[in-house]
């Protein structure tokens, strides 16, 4: 009987987007909600959050946490080092890739069975070979936290396992962490991957993971990036999508329908945030004979580019940062808010082909407009979803 009234209720919602008409992208924004306790959506790659709820609020995130666990290793890992499996990975509770004791995989496969199943015993096994120890391997998750602003996080573990108290993080810290690990081509691969196979030492046959995130199936242009699941943190999921070289990432956290809520949150983002280039590397800047530092784009709802104003600070020649090759700075506010600083150089500084402009290139393109066929498409994904919904077992951690 719940089940039916369940997806009675699911196709009355669905039932009303089919009958809504498709956003507008000359529209201001409407209000929009979740079923989320707490929910996220961000701009990846400016960093602008877009929508908030309870966004600062620290929660229990379970396997959401594998994305710094993901990213750290990364970055400071040589990804084709093997990590061994050792007594503490080997056998650890909930979701597991069934690593064997004494097991060596290359940190680059086993990144992917960290994220696509949720390995808690490699999870483990990651930390260990990283930090030295699960506890080493916190202190550099914490550490990464403080450097990423993300000011109402504290982690514990490198799961996402409800062992103790205190292991938390808020929404919009999430969307931090997501939007700079986004940026890494590594991970970026890893968690837009459906289906890997993996060499498998201990059976004739390889290792074959399915990732558990459904939004890469569900919704056009998903690209990552992690399900989580405990029975006190209930269902978390981050998700992103691209669309003409825009990204957009969504943190739901306690969300008893997120697949239906990231759908609509996504949705909203690319119809009443499109990306807008501001400023392209290498143009003139009036009043200097330097250049823009670097393409700056940002995500601008309707009427709000008339409230964006810059300024142009050019750099002492007396200065430090004048002797190290800056010209100045160009700052620019939305509502008098500073949103971006991008450097000035000179035409023919090797500054100018070193700055980095982020993993992704960003071009100027017509914003994307829904279609009737992605927009019914979507619902219809939605509505088979529901009559073949997968357990929740499938998101244990």
């Amino acid at each position: 009987m719940k089940i039916k009234v369940r997806f009675i209720l699911m196709c009355s919602m669905l039932l009303s987007l089919l009958l809504a008409p498709l956003a507008q992208v000359d529209a201001a924004p409407p209000g929009i909600h979740t079923n989320a306790v707490g929910a996220s959506l961000i701009d990846v790659e400016s960093g602008r959050i877009l929508y908030s709820q309870k966004g600062d609020t620290p929660m229990r995130i379970a396997s959401l946490t594998k994305i710094m666990t993901a990213i750290i290793a990364i970055e400071q890992g040589n990804l084709n080092d093997k990590v061994k499996v050792t007594k503490t990975a080997f056998g650890k509770e909930g979701s597991s890739i069934y690593l064997k004791l004494g097991e060596e995989m290359r940190l680059h496969d086993m990144l992917y069975g960290l994220m696509l199943r949720s390995g808690n015993d490699a999870a483990t096994a990651i930390a260990e070979h990283i930090g030295g120890s699960v506890d080493g391997f916190v202190y550099l998750m914490n550490e990464k936290a403080k450097m990423l602003g993300m000011d109402h996080s504290h982690f514990t573990n490198p799961s996402g396992l409800d062992e103790g108290e205190g292991h938390r993080s808020s929404p919009n810290d999430m969307a931090k962490l997501t939007a700079y690990a986004l940026k890494n081509n590594v991970f970026q691969d890893i968690v837009s991957t459906k289906l890997k196979k993996v060499p498998n030492p201990n059976e004739a046959w390889d290792y074959s993971w399915l990732n558990k995130n459904k939004m890469l199936s569900l919704f056009e242009g998903a690209d990552g990036v992690k399900t989580g699941y405990t029975k006190l943190a209930k269902r978390c999921l981050v998700s992103s999508a691209s669309r003409n070289g825009h990204q957009l990432a969504v943190v739901t956290l306690n969300d008893p329908d997120d697949w239906s809520d990231h759908g609509r949150l996504l949705q909203y983002g690319f119809a009443y945030f499109p990306l807008l280039t501001l400023v392209n590397k290498g143009d003139a800047v009036e009043g200097s004979t330097g250049v823009v530092g670097r393409t700056f784009s940002y995500p601008l709802a309707e009427g709000e580019a008339q409230l964006l104003t810059r300024k142009v600070t050019l750099a002492d020649p007396a200065t430090t940062s004048y002797r190290l090759g800056e010209r100045g700075t160009i700052q620019y506010f939305l509502k008098n808010n500073l949103i971006q600083t991008i450097p000035i150089y000179d035409k023919t500084s090797p500054l100018l082909q070193a700055e980095s402009q982020s993993t992704f290139s960003f071009q100027k393109s017509e914003p994307y407009q829904a279609t009737l066929l992605s927009h019914y498409g979507y619902v219809l994904r939605m509505l088979v979803r529901e009559l073949f919904m997968i357990s929740e077992s499938e998101w244990a951690d």
